[in-house]
């Protein structure tokens, strides 16, 4: 990664500024139970918050993804359930016909009335043609005994796919609940400390101007057309972004599917991975744990999607996010 080696610094924390004039300006109450914090634990406290949400949000992330699989296939297997429960009902009511004629004629099918008294070319007519309703009647039977087991068979699985939709739903549930709680710690920090960006969701952003190629350069123009809208958990766009939202909606625009996840999207660049250190313009980095990831840029930055608070950006590749980083994917 050009120049990413050479690069030195701290992370610029876009809270410090404020955290200090805050924190510096309170006086001591007598008396207080507890004292502010100072800078430097309002930094730390605010990043411990930051690097939390990231594994929870992808995790929301996550069971969201499984849940909306889950709802799909259920969807899917009911259509056809429904279609076959329309097939077997067809069948039933011509098997319930045959059954009628059998009471109504006597015998199966008033066989009498096809073997009569007459010329041998009649009665042999008759048999041949008694044969063929009873072929066409044993092909009935079976048919709606087929369509009745393929829809017993299709109704279990779709209670199987429907139990694990509710499954994944309640884990978003919890998830979502985990995440909405420390949002609020993050909500509440910033805002006392008058650092909390809401954003511009209708930001038109700023002009990639780097020297990508092909698709890496349309979804590195994608990114940076996002640059000033809001960060917010879950969020796909087109007003707001988090993370994998941001990276999976600037490659789709180049042409390229990526999953939705960060842990999805490093599973599926596993023959794609490159270090960091080699890392060009376009390509995904992720950060230890799979909790966040950015694409770069290029000349040691990255543009991606933060933290609550915060909205999408370039930054420099500094210390922090060189020991931060765990690899690259080339998509």
């Amino acid at each position: 990664m050009a120049g990413l080696g050479r690069m030195a610094g701290v992370m610029t924390v876009t809270v410090t500024a404020a955290v200090t004039v805050a924190v510096t300006g309170a006086m001591a109450v007598p008396g207080a139970a507890l004292a502010d914090p100072t800078p430097a634990q309002a930094r730390a406290k605010l990043v411990k918050l930051n690097e939390q949400a990231d594994q929870l949000v992808e995790r929301f992330n996550q069971a969201t993804e499984t849940y909306g699989k889950a709802r799909k296939k259920y969807e899917k297997l009911d259509t056809e359930l429904r279609a076959k429960q329309a097939q077997a009902e067809a069948l039933r009511g011509e098997v319930a016909e045959l059954a009628l004629n059998d009471y109504q004629m006597g015998g199966p099918l008033g066989w009498q009335r096809y073997v009569v008294q007459g010329r041998p070319e009649a009665m042999l007519g008759g048999m041949a043609s008694l044969e063929q309703i009873m072929l066409d009647r044993a092909a009935k039977v079976r048919a709606f005994h087929s369509a009745t087991e393929d829809l017993r068979k299709r109704r279990d699985a779709a209670k199987g796919v429907l139990a694990e939709a509710e499954s994944a739903r309640d884990d978003v549930r919890d998830e979502k609940s985990k995440v909405d709680k420390l949002v609020g710690e993050q909500t509440k920090l910033l805002r006392r400390l008058g650092a909390f960006n809401t954003g511009n969701p209708r930001s038109t952003g700023i002009t990639y101007t780097g020297p990508a190629s092909g698709n890496a350069r349309q979804a590195l123009q994608f990114a940076f057309a996002q640059v000033g809208k809001p960060y917010r958990y879950g969020g796909t766009g087109p007003g707001s972004w988090d993370c994998s939202g941001l990276a999976q909606a600037a490659w789709r625009a180049a042409g390229v599917r990526l999953p939705r996840t960060t842990y999805t999207q490093w599973s599926w660049g596993a023959a794609r991975r490159v270090p960091v250190s080699q890392a060009q313009p376009g390509d995904l980095l992720f950060s230890k744990g799979l909790g966040h990831m950015g694409l770069y840029v290029g000349d040691g930055k990255m543009v991606h999607a933060p933290q609550t608070g915060d909205v999408v950006k370039v930054v420099v590749l500094d210390d922090y996010w060189r020991n931060r980083l765990v690899g690259a994917v080339r998509p």
